[in-house]
């Protein structure tokens, strides 16, 4: 018996050096034989000729192909304010945010929110140089602004697109400079056009792009880019419980973007162009409640007074009926149509508007009454609130 206790013993003992100087052995090897030259590391032979060019599929290639054209385009703009603290003393405060050089003389395209109130404007282009820049002008109503730097210091323009032919589906590139961190790019799709959106001054943005593209805190100003490397919108917001990227981002049309730019270079502000009138959507089950000839269209429910859909004889509702616990103005016009295209909502109507300027015309086909009329209203400049 005590002959097997012994040969247990040994056993166990020798099963248990044998771990320990299995588990140990680098550490055993290292101190007998040393570090290993760089020769006898396998890795530190690949060839990396032999192995060849890396693989690039066809949707990498149209992102490096975009980025190399667009991101020296592609500006970061610090913005300083001016604040008073709880002392009641002035500090000054930086933002930070994206833009993009439109024209050769150095004019950047940005978002209002990005520059306003600022008391000095830095912006570092693409090779790091940093140069101040000066506020051409800026509008609230569509959250853009323009700033100038030197002419000489332009390193490249970005191509504007037609946001127009921008589809859902569609692939969306978006370059900026989210959290400081420059010439980011980050890609999605179109998710959804038309969407409107109100900014944090209660302003509603409207004829919105949204895309899953990442957008986060620093992206605001910066391009939205198709396939061709052209720009379709203006990144300017997400929506997020968060405070950071959710999957949804909103884009400004660069159509509209691209007439107020032209405006505020030009005359040195945006003059929004004006109809005057509130309206509802028709729909048949409205339009059955209501009576109505028509089910798709816009009810007008109010016209401004003194505004072009006044003086042109539009008319709002005048007398109110109760439909699902609601109040609706009705018996006034109903509006079918605008220079020649078939108006399906407020929205339609809204993004005719913005596709003109002030002093255009409108042609619209209005059933008043029990008539179809044509009505002509000129725009007119919207007066600040």
């Amino acid at each position: 018996m005590h002959k097997i206790l012994k040969v247990f013993f040994l056993v166990f003992l020798a099963v248990v050096v044998v771990s320990v100087l299995v588990e140990q052995w680098g550490a055993i090897n290292l101190f007998l034989w040393g570090r290993p030259d760089s020769e006898d590391l396998a890795f530190n032979h690949t060839n990396l000729e032999e192995r060849g060019p890396v693989v690039v599929s066809s949707d990498e290639q149209i992102n490096m192909d975009v980025f190399n054209k667009v991101h020296k385009a592609v500006v970061n703009i610090v913005a300083t304010t001016l604040t008073i603290n709880y002392w009641q003393q002035i500090t000054p405060q930086e933002g930070q945010g994206s833009g993009f050089i439109i024209d050769d003389k150095g004019y950047i395209l940005t978002n209002n929110h990005v520059v306003a109130k600022a008391q000095k404007i830095i912006v570092t282009l693409g090779d790091d140089k940093k140069t101040r820049a000066k506020l051409i002008g800026r509008d609230s109503s569509t959250d853009l602004a323009v700033i100038k730097i030197p002419e000489h210091m332009v390193p490249s323009v970005a191509q504007l697109g037609n946001s127009d032919y921008a589809r859902v589906g569609q692939k969306a590139i978006a370059i900026g400079n989210p959290f400081g961190l420059s010439h980011t790019l980050t890609t999605g799709i179109v998710s959804a056009l038309d969407r409107e959106l109100e900014d944090e001054s209660g302003t509603m943005l409207t004829g919105l792009i949204q895309t899953d593209a990442a957008i986060n805190p620093g992206n605001s100003g910066g391009p939205l880019l198709n396939s061709n490397g052209e720009v379709v919108g203006i990144n300017t917001a997400i929506f997020s419980l968060s405070g950071g990227y959710q999957g949804i981002g909103f884009a400004i049309p660069i159509n509209q973007a691209r007439e107020v730019a032209l405006q505020i270079i030009t005359e040195g502000r945006y003059a929004s162009p004006w109809l005057g009138i509130s309206g509802i959507d028709l729909s048949e089950d409205l339009a059955d409640a209501l009576n109505l000839q028509v089910t798709e269209g816009i009810l007008v429910v109010e016209v401004i007074e003194g505004s072009p859909a006044d003086q042109s004889g539009l008319s709002g509702g005048t007398q109110e009926v109760t439909l699902d616990n609601m109040l609706i103005p009705v018996g006034g016009d109903i509006i079918l149509s605008v220079n020649g295209q078939k108006v399906e909502g407020m929205k339609s109507l809204v993004r005719e508007i913005n596709r003109n300027k002030v002093g255009d015309g409108l042609d619209l086909e209005v059933i008043q009454g029990n008539e179809m009329n044509r009505v002509y209203v000129t725009l007119q400049e919207k007066p600040f609130d």
